[in-house]
């Protein structure tokens, strides 16, 4: 592979990684919020309307490190992505512009009402406001996917004399039935990392004994958001997006499961190493047809191998590509189990004096992190060798003008910015987890008190 090809390709593969770990939990914690405010509403107890606070205060870090980790981004489509920007951006610009334009306006204006103007809005205002932060928050992820889902499967378009690709339907791109689906696998993961991370932080409370009304309400909100979550990211959008993969992308599919080789009634490998030199699984652990089963319905299906299909359109990094699948796929069903015994022992009104549950809820925080990189990571090396799939190579989108050597110099330079700003928000983060929703909630009205008077 070309050198600077593929620094090009770490280069964005690092800071897009990097950069996701902040809007998936904003994304996630946004209706979570807006629950809280719901709650506060309807029960009149003021301890749900601190508990918003509270979160609305780690949206807001999140909300910011997200911007701070985003704009170098926009940069790298023009000095690391040039030629795929030229030629796709009359179908990419629409979307990506309607994501900085109305999605990110709106959920940063109606976050500083909700941070700063209860008093003034009232609480149903204030409720608006939460629920405007969570629309702006949602719809910004719906533009990027609608981006995504066009480069993995180009629909409403047409390509120019020139060798430029343009929109002829928005409203077809917009309603591409990949990105639908891959939304809704997407939110689900977002919603996941909120609910892990809220209850992580319930379970933190209790197991110090601090804080131990909030701990109880983040635990429940959590927990309850948590399973549903977990559950849907698997049945019914996961299900769905895998079948959609297996009937455009089937050389994807085949490389993500290991099969090397076409086969009626395919098993699922559970667990094994892809050899790719000699095309099998080395020590593999296998469900004899189950393969066949979850993608066609019946477990006397034919599943294409990658035998079935030249070497040019097998996804470059087989082995990379496989275990990302069953990362993302391990911790999910993690991911479900933990969050269904945390609600049965919810349910039955033991889950706050279970010390070993809460110990597991806290130490699996991570989990919707690495399972949803991980899930990403599925994706984007899974379309490769293509940048839009089927039409555009990767090898005919990167700036060929922008050397190895200058590529790795801003890559090295990104690393040690990040690196610095990633030892920052644990501080931060760190602080605001410590000082607890009381004293947040109180400093959030003295600014607001501030900003009104001044």
């Amino acid at each position: 592979m070309n050198d600077a090809l593929f620094l090009h390709r770490i280069h964005f593969a690092f800071t897009i990684t990097f950069h996701y770990l902040f809007p998936q939990l904003t994304m996630g914690l946004a209706p979570l919020i807006v629950i809280l405010k719901t709650l506060a509403i309807k029960t009149g107890n003021d301890a749900y309307n601190k508990a918003a606070r509270f979160w609305t205060n780690v949206f807001g870090i999140n909300f910011a490190f997200g911007v701070l980790t985003g704009i170098p981004m926009e940069f790298e489509f023009g000095t690391n992505w040039s030629r795929f920007s030229q030629l796709t951006g009359g179908v990419i610009g629409q979307p990506l512009a309607m994501e900085g334009t109305f999605s990110f306006f709106l959920e940063s204006a109606f976050l500083g009402l909700f941070l700063f103007g209860e008093k003034k809005l009232g609480k149903w205002g204030h409720w608006c406001a939460a629920f405007l932060v969570f629309l702006g928050s949602w719809l910004s992820g719906f533009f990027i996917i609608v981006t995504d889902a066009w480069m993995q499967h180009p629909v409403a378009y047409t390509r120019l004399p020139n060798g430029m690709f343009s929109v002829t339907s928005f409203w077809g791109l917009l309603t591409n039935s990949w990105a639908l689906i891959q939304y809704a696998h997407n939110m689900c993961g977002a919603l996941a990392t909120g609910a892990f991370v809220m209850a992580a932080v319930g379970a933190f409370y209790l197991l110090d004994h601090k804080h131990d009304d909030y701990g109880r309400i983040f635990l429940r909100v959590g927990v309850v958001a948590g399973v549903i979550a977990s559950m849907a990211q698997g049945f019914p959008t996961g299900d769905l997006h895998g079948k959609y993969l297996a009937k455009h992308q089937p050389p994807t599919i085949a490389a993500m499961e290991g099969l090397f080789k076409t086969e009626t009634g395919a098993p699922m490998v559970i667990l094994g190493q892809p050899d790719a030199e000699h095309q099998r699984i080395d020590n593999p652990i296998v469900v004899n047809k189950v393969l066949s089963f979850l993608v066609y319905g019946t477990t006397t299906a034919e599943v294409q191998g990658l035998n079935a299909f030249p070497k040019d359109r097998w996804p470059t990094n087989i082995p990379l590509l496989y275990f990302a699948y069953h990362i993302m796929v391990g911790l999910g069903t993690v991911m479900i189990a933990v969050m269904a015994a945390a609600t049965f022992l919810l349910w039955r009104r033991m889950l706050y004096g279970a010390r070993w549950m809460l110990w597991f809820i806290l130490l699996c925080f991570p989990l919707p992190y690495i399972a949803n990189t991980a899930g990403w990571m599925t994706a984007e090396v899974g379309r490769q060798p293509w940048l839009v799939y089927g039409l555009l190579r990767t090898t005919q989108g990167y700036s060929s003008n922008v050397n190895a050597s200058n590529s790795l110099f801003t890559l090295l330079g990104y690393m040690g910015l990040y690196l610095m700003l990633g030892i920052l928000f644990i501080f931060i983060m760190q602080r605001e987890v410590f000082r607890g929703p009381e004293q947040t909630s109180r400093h959030s009205t003295e600014a607001e008190i501030q900003i009104t008077t001044a």
